[in-house]
């Protein structure tokens, strides 16, 4: 279940430790007395398209080999199911793929990022590429619109996080004493007056990282409802940029018990491209009418 509604069990006293309430962050010790209270776990609603057919996610399947398999994930769909999300990316694949009963999540992308997922086969190799997770082993690399011109070619970001948990999706913000975080921005070019087209390289994961760090520089991400500007959203709607304009574009890393190099890359939707030219076409409409 959500580990959202385990931590509701929680804070409501409904799990009992040596017969008392106990805080979420109480460390068990031995000869505690855990009460877990009888709570059923019933299967989410299947969510199909019409037709129950999951065609749809097997075309989505860019790489698959005896250990991975990269899903290039449509913005608005979930990784996993959870409070009012019956069917996630991974129960999908569960389903279309019944032969893999070790499928798992590697990593995760919040729901309104589209691009790279990888999820692994089997427990072995989820053991490894976590561990060169946690290493900083992994190149991994996002396209994003971020408003305003961004002033110099690469900007380096090393600003803690914190997360603060609440009814519905965390906030995150940058605070001494939070989690380290990483992260540096590579123009490619400016879009139109108002807007820049950035590679990210991410060498920690923290929730929202590359949202907040763009918020925190002066330059939110276009059609982030959470830490973006709602005017700069706005505007961008007339171009046709309905969703969050963030991208998992690239994942790569050594296998190290063999060296090989694992890589792969998926280009913008064509939904993305199609907001680039329509404020690439904007701005040449209005230097003609000048």
């Amino acid at each position: 279940m959500p580990r959202s509604h385990v931590y509701r069990l929680i804070r409501s006293g409904q799990v009992r430790v040596n017969s008392g309430r106990v805080n979420p962050k109480y460390r068990l010790k031995s000869g505690d007395r855990v009460r877990v209270p009888p709570v059923g776990s019933r299967p989410a609603a299947r969510v199909l398209p019409s037709g129950g057919s999951l065609d749809w996610l097997a075309a989505r399947i860019v790489h698959e080999d005896a250990r991975l398999l990269v899903l290039d994930k449509p913005a608005g769909l979930a990784v996993h199911g959870g409070t009012g999300v019956a069917l996630g990316c991974i129960e999908a694949l569960r389903e279309l793929r019944p032969e893999l009963p070790e499928l798992e999540l590697v990593h995760r992308l919040d729901r309104a990022t589209s691009g790279c997922l990888l999820v692994a086969k089997r427990r072995s190799a989820l053991r490894t590429v976590h561990a060169l997770l946690r290493e900083g082993r992994v190149d991994k690399r996002y396209f994003t619109l971020v408003q305003g011109h961004w002033r110099q070619p690469i900007g380096e970001v090393s600003a803690p996080l914190i997360t603060k948990r609440g009814p519905g999706e965390s906030r995150v913000r940058v605070a001494t004493g939070g989690k380290e975080a990483r992260s540096s921005f590579r123009l490619i070019e400016t879009v139109g007056e108002t807007a820049s087209l950035l590679e990210v390289a991410i060498a920690t994961g923290r929730t929202h990282q590359i949202r907040v760090h763009a918020a925190h520089l002066g330059h939110p991400v276009a059609g982030d409802d959470r830490y973006g500007d709602a005017e700069f959203n706005a505007s961008l709607g007339r171009h046709g940029l309905w969703r969050m304009f963030l991208h998992s574009h690239s994942l790569a890393f050594i296998w190290p018990e063999s060296g090989e190099e694992f890589s792969v890359s998926v280009p913008l939707p064509q939904e993305l491209k199609d907001v680039l030219n329509a404020m690439a076409d904007d701005r040449g409409d209005r230097a003609r009418r000048t």
